[in-house]
């Protein structure tokens, strides 16, 4: 078995602000609403630059090339960068920008993800393919390191060592489970695309429901896979990848984060993808949207810190209980709480060439692999909660000093680092933020098309969350919304012949 069990981890801009719109008051002081000229073009408001909103306005600007869809998009972020929760920071060491960057956030994406590996190749952009880690991978529990890889992935000596830890059925009935789930990822590429109004709707299409309504943990159980090789492997993969645990994580996501096959990350920044996504979009960073309400002429009234303005639809591409939005009650009644993840990431440097032995209390002697991931299991069983969810190492960044990125629940101490790196550290830099959604079990979702005209992106995080199913997820509300107001779409209106559908690669949205 030569499977990578490792995270497809979910990813500052400067110098992008378009020109900012002074918005008008009259003499009482109150903010008057700008109606649009008669004869002016139709608007489309997208709210969130991330990686959902700037694939919105990019699948907007395809409808217009190909079709002539005579409409402005205007997108409104409310950070002073793009790409959202997915981009957060790209950061240098030392604040040194002649050293190689690292990403806070979202820092890979894998080749079934065609939307952004196509991206990068139409847009020119390098990609970065990660190779096996020849410093190895091992399990922690806080206590004891419980299985290790010895580096140059899955020689013989570590096949052997996984086949008498986990045995022969185990890792193979995971691969075909999560291999079943990917195969049925594809259809979303497919010229025959599914559309859909609501998830479970989706889920339904696909044959989710089963996976969505079970945890990783059971879900695999049922299949026949051991709790040894659930609870270490694959929860690893779940606790760097999403900050849950296999038994708290709905399956449909624990095999997403097992899906990592092929890892690549743009150089430079996986913003640049959504940088490119936004080029023929009106972009308005540190611009706070407060409220969107309908008006009387079946279009929607949106308030930001630019003003007041008209639009013909409204694309929600931001997790709605996070950005303060005020709407009428009957659409937010629609969309329950959705809690997240709180993420601590640590970046340090050290001229620690590897993480000491002792720091584990084991033999010196003993090779610690640069890739540690973390299993629950120890603490259910009363033991001690490991204090990280995974650590690594992530190369050289000049002679004698290697970066290393640590995802945790809670703050990392500098003591605890100089303790962990023996005294051997340089540069640090902490960042906090809600990463991912909170993804139990479920069989409800919020829905896609909120009103007529209003449309909700982020309606398909609880579902998957990736920054490739965010752009999915735009292109189905495009399409609807192109459909119901434009009589057309990404691809034409409804029944298009589609051209280049015998092509190898087909990307519906990017071939038509």
């Amino acid at each position: 078995m030569r499977t990578r069990w490792l995270a497809v981890l979910l990813p500052v801009v400067s110098g992008f602000q378009l020109p900012f719109k002074l918005p008008f008051f009259n003499q009482s002081g109150q903010q008057t609403l700008q109606q649009p000229p008669a004869d002016s073009k139709p608007r489309i408001a997208i709210i969130g630059a991330g990686a959902g909103g700037s694939s919105a306005a990019f699948w907007i600007s395809k409808a217009k090339e190909r079709f002539g869809v005579d409409v402005e998009v205007d997108v409104y972020e409310k950070e002073s960068y793009i790409g959202g929760r997915a981009c957060s920071t790209t950061v240098f060491p030392y604040g040194n920008s002649s050293l190689p960057p690292v990403e806070l956030g979202a820092s890979i994406f894998v080749k079934v993800n065609k939307n952004m590996w196509r991206a990068a190749d139409e847009f020119n952009l390098t990609r970065l393919n990660f190779r096996d880690d020849d410093q190895g991978m091992g399990v922690w529990d806080g206590e004891k390191l419980l299985f290790a890889t010895t580096g140059g992935w899955w020689g013989w000596w570590d096949n052997a060592k996984a086949l008498l830890r986990y045995g022969f059925h185990s890792p193979r009935r995971t691969q075909a489970l999560v291999d079943t789930m990917v195969n049925k990822f594809q259809s979303l590429y497919a010229p025959e695309v599914p559309r859909w109004q609501n998830i479970s709707h989706l889920s339904s299409i696909l044959g989710w429901d089963e996976l969505v309504s079970q945890t990783t943990s059971e879900y695999l159980l049922s299949n026949g896979v051991s709790n040894k090789f659930i609870s270490e492997l694959v929860e690893g993969a779940t606790r760097v990848n999403y900050g849950q645990n296999a038994d708290e994580l709905h399956a449909l996501e624990g095999a997403c984060s097992l899906a990592a096959t092929g890892a690549s990350a743009v150089e430079g920044g996986n913003f640049r993808i959504f940088e490119n996504f936004l080029k023929q979009a009106n972009v308005f960073l540190n611009t706070s949207v407060k409220s969107v309400s309908q008006t009387g002429t079946n279009k929607w009234a949106l308030e930001s810190d630019r003003g007041a303005e008209i639009y013909t639809a409204v694309i929600l591409a931001a997790p709605f209980h996070s950005t303060q939005l005020q709407v009428p009650s009957d659409i937010s009644s629609q969309i329950p709480p959705q809690p997240y993840v709180h993420l601590h990431v640590t970046l340090l440097t050290t001229t620690q060439p590897s993480f000491p032995a002792q720091s584990f209390s084991l033999p010196p002697s003993t090779k610690v692999p640069g890739m540690l991931l973390t299993t629950f299991e120890g603490a259910r069983n009363g033991g001690k909660q490991p204090e990280f969810n995974s650590m690594s190492y992530h190369g050289l960044i000049s002679e004698g000093e290697w970066v290393v990125k640590i995802f945790s629940k809670k703050r990392i101490s500098d003591k605890w680092l100089s303790k962990m790196f023996d005294g051997q550290v340089g540069w640090v830099l902490r960042k906090e933020w809600d990463a991912y959604p909170v993804l139990p079990p479920s069989s409800e979702f919020p829905p896609t098309k909120l009103a007529p005209g209003f449309y909700y992106v982020n309606s398909f995080e609880p579902f998957i969350s990736t920054m490739e199913t965010e752009a999915l997820a735009s292109r189905n509300v495009v399409d609807m919304l192109l459909h119901e107001s434009f009589e057309s779409g990404i691809c034409g209106p409804v029944g298009t012949p589609l051209n280049d559908t015998d092509k190898e690669d087909f990307v519906y949205g990017w071939d038509c």
